[in-house]
């Protein structure tokens, strides 16, 4: 085990007192003697040449230079520093001249001055913490309304099915099944609309605490809008109308390709002609410091937002502007008609993201496009996902003999047999049938969709591109062969251009998501973590086009990094976690990018090439071998694992069906409550018994050491049901039973913790949905873990990512869309902001 202390460099016996290249120049002003004493206290040594370079000559990292960062803002007589200046400066005498010259310094968040007014106003004064018992009351609340939700869906699906089951032969199955499928359909999208109206009618900009009553109806109609199906027609002209529906002002042909749904509807405006990518954030709500907040979102005519974008509460932008894929703007930041920005928070850019030619797309063709949807919906999708269901009771003898008879009739052993028959059947059949599907239609669809062809949007080529979006980005198949050498056949086979990779046994994480596999090139030896979007289709209001993104040989790219076709990097970088990659400049090679907008960093330090043995020859052979055959067995285990699951919610129902004519309705009605009580019980204790009910420690190692394929398999166990949990008490509880130290009343609105037992959060914590806490990193065949710890009411706010080794203060704030590296000590009741992140202007 390497403890935190172990990334700090330690000089060897043979090292002189004096550590780095620079010479023994003496420092020549007070605060570079401050700066490079502070220096030498952290990297243990007596002095350090004040021109010697950070990473190059002292072989520090970014672990490192946190934590003398953090030294040094905890001096009231030195200028703050960040890790930007660091690595703009990577001197102690470039470092300490740049510190006197700025003013103010380096923020993290938009300077009042600056082209985008006004910046985020100050925070209101915070509120004592909501009671315990009004926490647990508004929990109770939430258990109720979700079992009776539940029970009305379970009571309306066996009615249904009665009644499609009465029907005369299979044109009155079909019939039947058509009816009440359409108008299931509409009282799912209606009823929404409805609970909004009657609820809240019109939402204001102001705020409330949580746990409230007035954050109960809140959550009630978040939740409606999250189960509503029209999230399934995100693209299509339909789902902008479902929004108008809910009181968004949205004009003419706006296209929305973003599943996240803005809650606060009324809030938001759009103007005509305006396009906003997939994963962004427009919510009109944020919760922070125990309260949710709600405010305008307002968009102009012609807005581009770009891909895995955040816009705050009271933002705006005018006609014609556009924000950059990976960008952000906070709270109060405005962008001017026709202007340009990007970055985190944004900045001024004269790049232009609409990289498509318009096309004829008006107002005839949308409409038309719509009916279509709306025709295939109602006479072949829904008929036949209700006339399944029947026909699977009707044809399977188990299901009809049960049904038939209305009482338990099989013996142990026949049930048991039935279970595993059939969930082996519909378990590994959709598995198998699953991967000849999508390794053939989307082969055959995409050959209508030509490169480089500009294509009107709402026409056939549009559908057929969306379909095989869809189809290529099941996570199951991602999550199964991801982390593993069989992630490179997988999507070879899907698409990608790989025939040059060399195999590492860690390729890609398991979430790459592409618009099209079809035109997806990665180079020999390049790495990619997790949260990769390829985006090799480009949008605008009436046109959209399909191009080759290609990424270079020898990248390493790190979490949740949103790549483009045309990106101006080539051989031999590496993409830090959340960059925004450029699409101007020269062509970016051997260095490293972090930050949004990015800049350049060392692309590697010598401390980082210690387990590069395990890299080449005879030693990489053998260990990639035996990580093959770990992460086989890892594979077999989940699927088991996977199936286990299946059989026993297949016998959960054989069981429904065997009481349907004692109970009747009420177990079957229960069935979806009951699923999803047995689903978090089994994969908590799949997961503490993965890690053998012990909690992880901090550890630096190989990707070839056996420790670390241990630490793979952890991330295989699923984890898409916690989202079901998002905004109430049960999040917490679920958190603590996976070994996270929770404190009491957190809220959390959809907060990810990759490694849960190194991740501590106090009482009161304020999580947004999109945030994340990694408590990892993995960088050029090397992985390494720390602790992270959030102190009590601390806020991390949209799409906002925490590394590892860090620490927040208590009432510390991270602003919206930042990043937070590596080692960094946010002190208490700090706001930061930025990627990377540093202290927000006072």
């Amino acid at each position: 085990m390497v403890e935190k202390s172990a990334d700090i460099l330690m000089p060897g016996p043979d090292e002189s007192a004096v550590l780095g290249r620079g010479g023994t120049a003496p420092a020549a002003t007070g605060t570079e003697r401050e700066l490079a004493g502070i220096l030498a206290e952290v990297v243990h040594v007596d002095h350090v040449a004040v021109e010697g370079h950070f990473f190059d000559d002292l072989g520090a990292n970014s672990l490192v230079m946190a934590q003398f960062c953090a030294r040094v803002r905890k001096r009231p007589d030195l200028p703050s520093v960040s890790m930007k200046d660091v690595y703009r400066n990577p001197t102690i005498r470039g470092l300490a001249a740049a510190l006197v010259q700025a003013a103010p310094p380096s923020v993290g968040v938009p300077d009042p001055a600056a082209p985008d007014p006004p910046a985020e106003p100050a925070s209101p004064a915070r509120t004592a913490p909501a009671s315990t018992a009004r926490y647990v009351l508004c929990g109770t609340a939430q258990l109720l309304i979700f079992l009776g939700y539940s029970f009305a869906i379970g009571m309306a699906t066996v009615r249904a099915y009665e009644w499609v089951a009465a029907g005369p032969g299979i044109v009155g199955v079909y019939l039947r099944s058509l009816v009440f499928g359409g108008a299931g359909f509409i009282v799912l999208c209606a009823f929404p609309i409805a609970a909004k109206w009657i609820l809240v009618g019109r939402w204001k900009p102001g705020e409330f605490p949580l746990w409230s009553a007035a954050y109960l109806r809140f959550w009630l109609v978040k939740s409606l809008l999250h189960a509503n199906p029209m999230i399934l027609f995100v693209g299509n002209p339909l789902y902008v109308l479902y929004l108008r529906a809910l009181g968004a002002r949205i004009g003419k042909d706006v296209t929305i390709l973003s599943r996240s749904v803005p809650v606060c509807t009324d809030l938001l405006t759009i103007g005509a002609g305006t396009v906003i990518r997939k994963d962004s954030f427009f919510l009109c709500y944020r919760a922070h410091a125990g309260r949710i907040q709600t405010g305008r979102v307002t968009l102009g005519r012609d807005v581009f937002l770009g891909e895995k974008t955040v816009l705050d509460i009271d933002t705006a932008m005018g006609d014609g502007a556009q924000l950059g894929h990976a960008s952000s703007l906070y709270r109060g930041q405005r962008v001017p008609a026709g202007e340009r920005r990007h970055g985190s928070p944004a900045q001024p850019t004269t790049v232009d993201y609409v990289r498509v030619e318009p096309a004829r797309c008006g107002t005839l063709r949308r409409a038309c496009f719509a009916l279509t949807t709306l025709l295939q919906l109602f006479l072949l999708y829904l008929p036949l996902a209700v006339g399944g269901f029947y026909m699977l009771f009707a044809q399977v003898p188990a299901l009809r003999g049960r049904l038939e008879a209305g009482t338990a009739l099989s013996t142990v052993p026949e049930f048991v047999a039935d279970t595993l028959l059939l969930s082996s059947v519909l378990f590994f059949g959709a598995v198998l049938l699953g991967l000849v599907v999508l390794f053939t239609l989307p082969r055959l669809l995409s050959l209508a969709v030509r490169p480089d062809r500009v294509y009107p949007l709402y026409g056939l080529h549009y559908a057929l591109h969306r379909t095989v979006a869809g189809m290529t980005n099941v996570r199951f198949f991602n999550w199964l062969f991801g982390d593993s050498s069989y992630i490179v056949p997988y999507l070879r086979r899907l698409g990608y251009d790989l025939s040059r990779v060399e195999q590492t046994g860690s390729n890609f994480g398991t979430e790459v998501q592409h618009e099209t596999p079809f035109l997806v090139s990665v180079g020999s030896g390049t790495m990619v973590a997790d949260g990769l979007s390829v985006i090799n289709a480009d949008f605008s209001s009436t046109s959209f086009r399909v191009s080759r993104a290609s990424i270079g040989p020898h990248n390493f790219l790190g979490n949740n990094i949103a790549y483009p076709a045309g990106a101006r990097t080539g051989d031999n970088c590496l993409l830090a976690t959340k960059v925004m990659v450029p699409l101007d400049g020269e062509l970016r090679q051997g260095v490293g990018l972090l930050g949004s907008p990015c800049f350049e960093i060392p692309r590697s330090v010598e401390r980082d090439t210690r387990f590069d043995h395990f890299r080449t020859g005879d030693a990489l052979r053998r260990s990639l071998a035996a990580k093959n055959r770990y992460n086989l067995r890892s594979m077999a285990l989940f699927l088991l694992l996977r199936w286990v699951h299946a059989a026993l919610l297949t016998a959960l129902a054989l069981a429904s069906v065997d009481l349907y004519g004692t109970l009747g309705h009420v177990v079957v009605a229960g069935y979806l409550a009951l699923t999803l009580g047995f689903t978090a019980v089994y994969w908590v204790l799949v997961e503490r018994a993965v890690a053998s009910f012990r909690a992880l420690r901090p550890r630096l190692c190989s990707i070839y050491d056996p420790y670390f394929w241990w630490h793979e398999r952890l991330w295989k166990v699923p984890d898409e049901w916690l989202e079901v949990f998002n905004g109430t008490p049960f999040k917490s509880l679920v958190w603590r039973l996976m070994g996270v130290r929770v404190g009491r009343r957190v809220f959390d609105d959809g907060c990810y913790i990759t490694e849960r037992t190194l991740a501590t959060l106090g009482d009161d914590c304020t999580l947004n949905v999109g945030s994340k806490i990694q408590c990892h990193s993995q960088e050029d065949g090397t992985f390494k873990s720390d602790r992270t710890t959030l102190g009590a009411d601390c806020t991390l706010g949209v799409g906002a990512h925490v590394h590892y080794g860090v620490t927040m203060g208590d009432g510390a704030v991270l602003a919206p869309d930042s990043f937070l590296m590596k080692g960094e000590e946010v002190p208490a009741r700090a706001e930061w902001g930025g990627n990377p992140a540093a202290p927000a202007a006072s």
